[in-house]
């Protein structure tokens, strides 16, 4: 497994490069995830005198043949940067480990269990034979260029449904940082209305929250809009 390491907009010193081998001890990220292929850590620089204290921020990045796994965090200097995402990776890694062995307790999926758990699975018959796309409901497909349209129109690159039990806004950040994204998709526990977390400029976080208007069809307005508000 390599480490790869790379300064954005900044020279990364051979000691720092060496402290990283040493800190990120591959035996042991290897036991947590046999299938790690690469690990890339990137050192950039924010140069604003008035984020001297969060100046130096490090990305760790884990590449296999499963999900990838980030973690991030900046601190007054590329050292203490370097422990606090290795805190946060560790955890995930963790995390992702009890998920697995939890998977793999509750034993095999039945077939007819196959289909709500595996996208795009065919749908077999009671002989176990693939149904046709018209049999099974599926909406025709074709590619225009490197997109997929389905049917007659309008363009849906892809379509999921995802289930998911309601959670409080901690735990949506939580989630958030787990996967590495800048908006997670979500139920509030509170409201129970679907809303959506996103990062902000800067290190802060911001929420829209969904509710339904009955008059926004008739008055032609929907609830589109930019997330960087």
């Amino acid at each position: 497994m390599d480490i790869v390491v790379k300064g954005r907009k900044t020279e990364v010193p051979e000691r720092f490069r060496k402290h990283v081998a040493e800190k990120l001890n591959l035996e042991k990220i290897q036991k947590l995830d046999g299938k790690v292929i690469s690990l890339d850590v990137e050192v950039s620089k924010e140069h604003n005198p008035r984020q001297a204290d969060r100046s130096d921020r490090v990305e760790i990045t884990v590449h296999s043949r499963g999900p990838v796994i980030r973690a991030e965090a900046s601190a007054a200097d590329p050292y203490a940067a370097l422990d606090l995402a290795h805190g946060k990776l560790e955890a995930r890694l963790r995390k992702q480990h009890s998920k697995r062995s939890t998977r793999r307790g509750t034993g095999r999926l039945s077939a007819a269990e196959v289909p709500e758990v595996v996208p795009d699975v065919a749908t077999l018959n009671g002989s176990g034979e693939p149904v046709p796309s018209e049999e099974s409901g599926a909406v025709p497909t074709k590619m225009m260029g490197s997109v997929e349209v389905r049917g007659e129109g309008p363009l849906v690159v892809r379509e999921k449904t995802h289930k998911a039990a309601p959670m409080t806004l901690d735990q949506a950040l939580y989630e958030m940082e787990l996967v590495g994204h800048d908006f997670y998709l979500f139920v509030d526990s509170d409201n129970k209305q679907p809303s959506v977390v996103y990062r902000r400029h800067a290190y802060d976080y911001g929420v829209i929250h969904l509710e339904s208007d009955p008059l926004a069809g008739e008055e032609g307005r929907g609830a589109g809009g930019s997330l960087g508000g």
